[in-house]
């Protein structure tokens, strides 16, 4: 999980092109400047490729924190290992 969330900062801190970021489990577009709507696709893009799974619209649009993303990665990872 530690390599998870690694990886996810990693992208956080490139998609909002800062790379002191620092994200807290219930960081959300309220906490991250630039968060809009437009850099809300880009990270679930850049997420997706990186860690190779498909989102559906419902729950790229459900997301509202890093919380959310984690979770949903790690849901998806399990589904992808059954």
């Amino acid at each position: 999980m530690e390599e998870i969330k690694e990886k996810l900062l990693k992208i956080f801190k490139n998609v909002f092109d800062d790379e002191f970021l620092v994200v807290s489990p219930n960081a959300s577009s309220k906490d991250i400047p630039g968060w809009d709507s437009l850099a809300h696709i880009r990270l679930m893009l850049n997420i997706q490729e990186s860690f190779k799974l498909n989102f559906s619209a419902a729950e790229i649009d459900e997301i509202e924190n890093y919380g959310q993303i984690l979770e949903l990665i790690l849901k998806s990872e399990i589904k992808n290992n059954d």
